[in-house]
């Protein structure tokens, strides 16, 4: 080999070592090899985010539309689930996935009907992929399922309903008046009134909107679910005077607004001379006329033999006095404690015979005449926990035939004789029963168990009937009495065993404003003259009702417990308005279907919509 050749290839030798030598370059070289996975990589990590954004949206869109089905859903025995309930699903579906969504296309949204009466849904959606695409990846589907249902958690219900006069009247009408007055014969042998009803009566539509209710909240529960309900209808008082402890209600004396019969001599006695053959004879003539009672002028005579003798063939002197009828009236003392025991018994204010029994309606405890109210220091009567352990503490029986008015005198004792009381109107507030001045309307119940029959019976008793005054506070007072966790029937609503703490709510239902007055006899007693709510303001007496009301339903909602209010058949009062937990909780009824709406509203709020899938 030649000196050049030999140079020459040792030169190339010399090139290719430095060239393998050399690290320039290969960077690029990397990294183009490489491109090839990272795109792989890249572009799945962006297509798997861009799916997972499109899955997370899709499932929000899906539980918003069964949520809207579920709540929209109409119930019935079909399989299916109703067209409405369907367009709500769909609609709520739309409006929560926008098609176009990362390009994806071809959405789908299916509802349905599931055996246990709740909704279901399936969504699907196609979405392309983007990097991904270029290493022969194709569109992918995503697809989600949902469930919504309306469950029940332990619940307790105490429905607070107004049963006056005017739930006689359809919801439309204006003029309360022209409905008769009935009486009847009540299961416990007394008397009682009632408004009779027209075809289209408020009350019908009452009682037809609480069944409802009933089946809503039924629908809406699992087998597992604790529902207790309780009623209180009211008027100007409550019957709840039997279905509580005995040892609540006062047992011994307490002073009405009443009269006591009072005998007074009328005249000088006066005697008399008859010859009689025998004694016997002349001790017949002894004896009083009338032989029990009084005539009609309120008086009766009685005889008695002053002397007898034999000679002149026999002397009877007989001695006559004639006795006048007096009543004192005022607040007179009266022992009841046979009274309450729920037998028949001497009426003390009528002398003749006349017999009277507890129906069950109730005085109040002691209270103060006051226009406002602090929740830290609440009279007796507002304290929904106050336990009754003293005359003050406890219940008294409203006894309306010892009620008498007194002409509208205020003093505290009138004497008067029958005739000066025929004539000056001192009249039994019983005789004016029909009138509505006092009434005592269908037993209460406490919370506890009821079955939609239980409840069915309850609304249609014969007691449950239209009659008398409107007192929202009488029913305020005593359904949160009846319903607070702390208080004299808090073992009502205490917790199954094992179980959370119930969820409470009261249903408050009137047709009409506060309307007290004066001359009504009721849970407060004869107002104008017991003044027990207007002291001696009786210009008062509506502001001060209204006052007890909205401090009984801030005690009501201090003890967690929510209220609903209803106004049928009139607008929402401030006072209601104030009363309801929020602006939601508060409903105008201007029809028989707005009620049943209203309730209904009420029935799914209180029912928990969830996702449950």
């Amino acid at each position: 080999m030649s000196a050049s050749a030999h140079r020459k290839k040792q030169g190339a030798r010399g090139f290719l070592n430095r060239l393998a030598r050399d690290q320039r370059g290969n960077t690029l070289a990397m990294i183009a090899v490489a491109l090839i996975p990272l795109m792989g990589i890249v572009g799945s990590a962006v297509d798997t985010a861009r799916l997972y954004v499109v899955k997370v949206r899709l499932q929000q869109a899906c539980d918003a539309g069964v949520l809207a089905g579920r709540k929209f859903m109409a119930t019935s025995g079909s399989t299916t689930l109703d067209a409405n309930a369907t367009t709500q699903a769909r609609n709520f579906f739309n409006n929560n996935f926008k098609a176009g969504l990362f390009a994806s296309s071809t959405v789908s949204f299916t509802p349905s009907k599931t055996a246990d009466n709740q909704v279901a849904g399936a969504a699907n959606v196609t979405v392309p992929m983007t990097l991904t695409s270029m290493m022969g990846f194709g569109a992918s589907t995503v697809s989600v399922t949902c469930e919504a249902r309306y469950d029940v958690a332990d619940v307790d219900i105490m429905f607070v309903l107004d049963t006056t006069g005017s739930m006689a009247y359809a919801a439309t009408d204006t003029n309360m008046s022209g409905q008769s007055v009935s009486s009847y014969t009540r299961s416990d042998g007394t008397t009682g009134y009632y408004t009779a009803e027209k075809s289209n009566a408020r009350i019908k539509a009452l009682r037809t909107a609480v069944l409802n209710f009933y089946d809503t909240l039924a629908a809406s529960a699992d087998s597992t679910t604790k529902i207790r309900y309780g009623f209180v209808p009211y008027t100007s008082t409550v019957n709840v005077g039997k279905i509580i402890p005995s040892s609540y209600i006062l047992n011994g004396t307490y002073n009405y607004s009443t009269r006591v019969p009072i005998d007074k001599t009328s005249g000088s006695a006066t005697d008399a001379s008859t010859t009689w053959t025998n004694q016997a004879n002349c001790n017949a003539k002894a004896g009083r006329t009338p032989e029990s009672g009084y005539n009609s002028w309120g008086q009766y005579t009685v005889k008695t033999v002053k002397s007898w003798t034999s000679s002149n063939n026999g002397t009877c002197v007989v001695t006559s006095q004639t006795y006048q009828l007096y009543y004192r009236f005022g607040s007179l003392p009266v022992d009841v404690s046979q009274f309450v025991l729920g037998g028949w018994v001497n009426d003390p204010s009528t002398p003749g015979g006349s017999t009277s029994k507890w129906q069950g309606c109730i005085e109040e405890r002691d209270t103060t005449a006051s226009s406002s109210f602090s929740q830290s220091s609440l009279p007796y009567d507002l304290d929904p926990d106050l336990a009754a352990t003293d005359d003050a503490t406890k219940w008294r029986p409203m006894w309306q035939d010892l009620i008498y008015e007194r002409n509208n005198r205020t003093g505290p004792i009138d004497v008067i004789s029958t005739t000066a009381e025929t004539s000056n109107a001192y009249e039994s507030i019983a005789g004016k029963s029909n009138l509505g001045y006092v009434s005592c309307g269908k037993e209460a119940r406490r919370l506890g168990v009821m079955t939609r029959n239980d409840i069915s019976n309850f609304l249609n008793d014969p007691d449950f009937r239209p009659m008398g005054g409107t007192y929202h506070d009488t029913g305020m007072i005593w359904g949160t009495r009846f319903l607070s966790p702390t208080g004299p029937f808090a073992a009502d609503t205490a917790a199954w065993p094992g179980r959370k703490t119930p969820i409470r709510h009261l249903v408050f239902m009137t047709d009409g404003e506060m309307a007290p007055n004066l001359d009504i006899y009721g849970m407060y007693g004869y107002e104008r003259y017991d003044k027990r709510v207007t002291g001696n303001s009786p210009s008062t007496q509506t502001d001060r009702h209204n006052a007890r009301f909205l401090a009984e339903c801030e005690a009501a909602k201090n003890r967690n417990i929510t209220v609903w209010v209803i106004a049928f058949g009139q607008g929402l009062t401030s006072e209601l308005q104030q009363c309801a937990s929020s602006s939601g909780n508060a409903f105008t009824a201007a029809s028989d279907t707005a009620l049943n709406n209203a309730f209904q509203t009420i029935a799914s709020r209180v029912a928990m919509l969830r996702i449950s899938k």
